[in-house]
């Protein structure tokens, strides 16, 4: 299963340009969108899902031409949004055979057999009967990957699925995402740089809805190899000047002073130490270079 995105442009009546001619082509594995806040990345997952149309550009599904043909691309989607609403009153057990039905799953011996192994797989039999309005957040958010699976789908979209959960939540939400299995295409959006660290071979970051680097996350750690460097001032007059005189990725408060992170091809001197780079600095890295265009 293979998506190819294309030329994708959208702009808001309110003139806010959520995508610029943005191209992706995503394979047979989990994908990482990752980006900040107001990134695009919503509107990039709404169009894949047929919630809304771009101005320009074309999106291909296996041969299924998504933009034209949006009951075929439903037939095989599972989709996840970052806002996601349930019936508060009804158990999850009654929501999805209520969905199962609504994507056409009408023989009931099919239907329960899929229900009662979604809410296996996504550890909520125990709470199969209790009413959703009654879930935690991590609860709500398995509900809705049990959701997303009903049907079989092979593109399965979820937005921010981890934003707001607990460590121990989030934890067993990314579990069952890692789960899912290997024939199925997975795109995880995501401004947590952690997630895709944990679940993405490959991945893309984005910002003003365009994209700023595709690849493996490895390959993408390999190119700072070496080349970051880090250093521990106390003062914020330091930490200033440092961003005057350095190529500053990320600062971060430890124990009260600023760690400092920088980019620089060769050993800076003035204190700084090199470190591993990780996904953080390729994502950061990335992020600084393009605000400063």
């Amino acid at each position: 299963m293979a998506l190819t995105i294309s030329g994708l442009s959208k702009t808001y009546p309110n003139g806010v340009k959520a995508l610029k001619n943005l191209s992706l082509t995503i394979g047979n594995e989990m994908f990482g969108l990752l980006g900040p806040n107001g990134a695009g990345k919503s509107s990039l997952m709404r169009t894949v899902a047929t919630l809304q149309d771009p101005d320009s550009g074309s999106i291909d599904l296996d041969g299924i031409d998504v933009l034209n043909d949006k009951t075929s691309v439903r037939r095989v989607l599972g989709y996840l949004p970052q806002e996601f609403g349930v019936y508060p009153k009804m158990s999850a057990l009654d929501m999805l055979h209520h969905l199962a039905i609504m994507k056409g799953i009408a023989n009931k011996t099919e239907r329960t057999q899929m229900v009662d192994a979604l809410l296996n797989q996504t550890n909520l039999w125990s709470s199969r009967k209790k009413s959703l309005s009654t879930y935690s957040g991590g609860m709500k958010q398995r509900f809705g990957i049990a959701q997303a699976l009903l049907a079989n789908p092979k593109l399965i979209i979820v937005d921010e699925p981890t934003a707001g959960l607990d460590p121990a939540e989030r934890n067993r939400f990314l579990n069952l995402l890692s789960s899912i299995g290997s024939n199925v295409t997975v795109i995880l959006s995501t401004h947590i740089v952690e997630d895709v660290r944990e679940l993405c071979p490959r991945m893309a970051i984005i910002a003003s809805g365009e994209v700023l680097l595709e690849g493996a996350p490895a390959e993408a750690l390999d190119a700072l190899a070496g080349k970051i460097y880090s250093k521990v001032v106390a003062t914020d007059d330091e930490l200033r000047a440092l961003e005057t005189s350095f190529d500053v990725i990320s600062t971060n408060l430890v124990g009260g002073l600023h760690e400092v992170r920088i980019f620089a091809d060769t050993n800076p001197g003035d204190g700084f130490k090199p470190v591993d780079s990780d996904l953080e600095d390729v994502y950061f890295l990335n992020l600084s270079r393009h605000s400063k265009n």
